[in-house]
């Protein structure tokens, strides 16, 4: 295991500057190297602004890259896959969405998931560990890397492997780097966290300093089902969880972002529908449908696009703002942790190379 000390670490825990110091450097220094994490430079001879003698210290004293690129799918669509594994085996997936001019980044925030959710590939196997500031941040500029050089990301997206509001301590500082002037420079407007719905929690990224986007995994309009479908819901309800959710508009006032998967004969019906537009109705919220994206393995299948339309004709007629989000990566996998799956019961081929599949 490699245990030379991670550069992104440095960034975003704040050492780096005190080491630019130690190296009798002027503070500008900061400002070159965070300029070239940020272009996604993989190596510290690209750094060509630098004298050699700094590149060089830099090579001794840190790595710039701790992952392993396992796996790079990419789907005709323009989606792009990448399968990282850390030094200690663990495995992750981050996703680049292409559609117009937009340039999406999906990451993942922990190695599997503790929520349950009874449709995720993600949780089959549990939660292994959270992962680190620096290991958000590296599987970013991965996902950077898979650029041309006449595209610039525009968005960031934390509906990844887990459950981002567990794991907070680690998320905002690398958050906070990537809309930051030192990192990509991204709107907060422009970064959406998504949750299954943590009360506690999301009134903490409420008081954050940046008022990042909130989604919210919601898949049912009521107590009942929604226990079935994310089970550690029943700790909470989701009175509980609405109450939080108005508060974190109320302090940051971004528009909320309910998500809702839907689930083949089991919350897609016309009754689901005028459910959820009761609960909704008078918030500012998105409401964004996603049909099931299937998992080999699970009993969960694809609503017949009768019901997806009816469903959001219902919300539309209650005045709710719907979205219907398109199917990306479908032949890659890309749906969160079914790649991982994959390559962890040997059904999946592994190498560093990779095209559509």
């Amino acid at each position: 295991m490699d245990l030379t000390p991670s550069l992104l670490r440095a960034l975003t825990d704040g050492t780096f500057e005190a080491w630019v110091v130690a190296q009798g450097q002027p503070p500008f220094r900061r400002k070159q190297v965070e300029r070239w994490v940020a272009r996604a430079a993989t190596d510290f001879e690209q750094m060509s602004d630098l004298p050699a003698s700094l590149r060089a210290t830099l090579k001794r004293d840190f790595a710039l890259r701790s992952s392993r690129v396992i796996r790079h799918l990419r789907d005709a669509d323009g989606t792009e896959k990448l399968l990282l594994e850390w030094p200690d085996g663990a495995r992750i997936e981050g996703v680049l969405l292409r559609e117009g001019h937009r340039r999406t980044i999906c990451l993942s925030t922990q190695v599997g998931c503790a929520m349950g959710c009874v449709f995720c590939a993600s949780g089959l196997e549990g939660l292994e560990r959270n992962l680190r500031s620096e290991e958000i941040l590296e599987q970013a500029l991965r996902l950077v890397e898979c650029l041309d050089p006449q595209e610039r990301l525009s968005h960031v997206v934390v509906m990844g492997m887990g459950e981002p509001l567990a794991n907070l301590d680690a998320l905002l500082p690398a958050l906070d780097w990537m809309a930051s002037p030192r990192g990509f420079g991204i709107s907060a407007r422009r970064i959406t966290v998504s949750t299954v719905g943590l009360p506690g929690a999301i009134r903490r990224l409420a008081r954050h300093s940046r008022p990042y986007r909130l989604a919210v995994s919601l898949h049912a309009a009521d107590d009942t089902l929604r226990a079935r479908i994310v089970p550690v819901s029943r700790s909470t309800g989701i009175a509980s969880l609405l109450e939080a959710v108005d508060d974190y508009f109320r302090a940051t006032g971004r528009r909320l972002t309910f998500e809702y998967v839907l689930l083949g004969s089991i919350n897609d019906r016309p009754l689901d529908a005028r459910r959820l537009a009761r609960l909704l109705v008078g918030r500012t919220a998105l409401v964004n449908l996603i049909p099931y994206n299937p998992v080999p393995g699970l009993p969960y299948r694809t609503p017949a696009p009768t019901a997806v339309r009816r469903f959001r004709e219902i919300l539309e007629e209650a005045g709710i703002e719907v979205r219907g989000r398109k199917r990306k990566g479908a032949r890659i996998d890309a749906a969160c942790g079914q790649l991982r799956r994959r390559s962890r019961d040997g059904r999946e081929i592994l190498s560093t190379g990779g095209g559509v599949e």
